[in-house]
């Protein structure tokens, strides 16, 4: 893990529509769904919601009436990893899904239609790492973001960027800016000139049980009231609290073992 380098959105305000290549949502899909709400429910203040049922159960977590994620239930002979999944803009997810294929990815799920709320695809890049495609018709994405309890940056933890990033550069159009170091190798994904997720190779430090895998950063008010609240409520710490270059940052999992990062900006 290392710090998110551009947190996007403008605080509190309704989000913008989402330009293709920019992470416009994210999702979890668990076993528990009744506990995993509650757990999410208690740590960010969010209430629920059905939402479309093409993938099985599934609720919409809400931040003062707004969306801001996703919850799936997992069949119950489906043994796969529990992992928060960030999904990419595109204005066809048809023409991106091929792309995908085109570029040595891997198609898991559709593309197919989520109601009327838009058409989505699940897919691998080349390393392993599961992402998702959404092409927005009634639901942009994120409603909103800048505040406590809302998804503030993603980032791949993958064994390099070179490879990997050229994958995403093809599907999706980025351009990248990356860091010059010979003992950092990270990589900012832009869209129109602007940070919108970053690679972060670490080698062989990749803990052996995930593999590449995404990471979605939540922004937090007080960072040590948050991590104290993940434990009481049943999760657990992986990485301590430190202090980075947009802020102070943690990583955590729920009950169910989903990683994910808490971030409380440096403006606040």
């Amino acid at each position: 893990m290392t710090e998110a380098r551009g947190p996007a959105g403008r605080s509190g305000e309704a989000h913008a529509p989402y330009a293709p290549g920019t992470p416009c949502w994210v999702s979890l899909m668990v076993h528990g769904m009744a506990t995993t709400q509650a757990f999410y429910g208690a740590l960010f203040g969010w209430e629920f919601r059905p939402g479309p049922r093409q993938l099985g159960p599934y609720v919409r977590a809400l931040l003062d009436g707004r969306e801001v994620a996703g919850i799936g239930q997992l069949p119950p002979d489906r043994h796969l990893p529990v992992a928060w999944t960030p999904y990419l803009a595109t204005d066809d997810a048809d023409r991106t899904a091929d792309q995908v294929r085109l570029c040595g990815g891997t198609l898991g799920v559709g593309p197919l239609d989520a109601a009327d709320d838009g058409r989505l695809a699940i897919g691998s890049d080349p390393s392993g790492a599961v992402f998702g495609v959404w092409q927005a018709v009634a639901l942009p994405g994120t409603a909103v973001t800048g505040v406590p309890g809302t998804p503030v940056w993603n980032e791949l933890l993958t064994f390099e960027t070179v490879g990997v990033a050229k994958f995403y550069e093809s599907v999706f159009g980025y351009d990248e800016e990356p860091v010059v170091s010979a003992d950092f190798d990270y990589v900012t994904l832009l869209v129109d000139g602007r940070p919108v997720a970053g690679i972060h190779g670490v080698g062989n430090t990749l803990p052996r049980d995930r593999g590449p895998h995404w990471v979605t950063y939540f922004e937090v008010e007080d960072l040590e009231e948050a991590l104290s609240r993940v434990v009481d409520l049943g999760g657990h710490v992986i990485a301590q609290a430190r202090d980075g270059e947009h802020g102070r940052v943690a990583t955590v999992a729920c009950p169910e073992g989903a990683r994910f990062a808490l971030l409380r900006p440096s403006s606040r």
